[in-house]
C-alpha cells in the first residue's frame, strides 16, 4: 500500500476563504507559518496555494481555548524623544 492510499482527502480553502476565517494580514499568516504558529499552506500548482480546513479550524479552537497575553504599554516617561513632561503642582492640587 502506497503512502498516497494511506491519505484521506480533506477539503482546503484559498486564500481568499482564509482571509474570510482569519482577518489577520497576509504577512502575519506568513509569519506565523515560518515561526510554526499557523498552519502550512501547501501548492496545488505554481499558481494555486491552499490551506488544509481542518487545520484551520483546529487552530481556531486552540486559539480560542487558550488566552493571549497582551503587550505590556510602555513607560512614555522613557522616550528620548518627546518625553513626557511632569504635570504641574497647580494641576496636581487642582
Amino acid at each position: 500500500m502506497s503512502r498516497i492510499e494511506t491519505l484521506e482527502i480533506r477539503k482546503t480553502i484559498r486564500r481568499r476563504e482564509l482571509r474570510e476565517m482569519v482577518p489577520l494580514a497576509d504577512s502575519t499568516i506568513y509569519e506565523m507559518e515560518q515561526r510554526g504558529e499557523f498552519p502550512r499552506r501547501f501548492a496545488l500548482s505554481p499558481r494555486c496555494i491552499v490551506w488544509d480546513l481542518a487545520e484551520v479550524h483546529a487552530w481556531l479552537l486552540a486559539r480560542r481555548a487558550t488566552p493571549i497575553r497582551r503587550a505590556q504599554h510602555p513607560d512614555v516617561s522613557k522616550r528620548k524623544s518627546r518625553p513626557v513632561k511632569a504635570r504641574d503642582r497647580a494641576q496636581q492640587g487642582a
